[in-house]
């Protein structure tokens, strides 16, 4: 019976400490939970309860956030985070590209409709 008071007991020390490294990661790249939830295909309340440790976390869903954050799923296990750097991950820089590139082509395209709203201006009052 203390056997498994003791046993409960870990686990759920567990789950909280890698649920706060799981939350410190996100934070540490001002990601949301709703980022992360999308990207693992899990609702946003069940994201919420593995970082709060309220749920029991599998190796292939650990497997998933590790993969997400660019970090082994031992760093996540441990209870020293300060060792992980935050990096950004090639495909977070890429997207800060596109997003940049997007908004390039946008200005473009108002300054395109402009210039043709002012030819076609000049062309009927001719």
């Amino acid at each position: 019976m203390t056997e498994n008071l003791t046993e409960n007991l870990k686990k759920k020390t567990t789950n909280k400490s890698v649920g706060k490294n799981i939350r410190t990661l996100r934070h540490q790249r001002n990601w949301s939970q709703e980022d992360i939830a999308n990207r693992i295909g899990i609702s946003i309340p069940a994201f919420s309860k593995i970082e709060t440790g309220v749920t029991d976390i599998n190796l292939s869903r650990l497997e998933q956030i590790a993969n997400i954050y660019e970090v082994n799923v031992t760093q996540l296990l441990s209870l020293e985070m300060d060792d992980v750097e935050p990096q950004q991950s090639s495909l977070s820089i890429a997207q800060k590209k596109i997003l940049e590139r997007e908004a390039e082509i946008a200005s473009l395209q108002r300054k395109v409709i402009l210039l043709y709203e002012e030819l076609r201006a000049k062309t009927l009052g001719l």
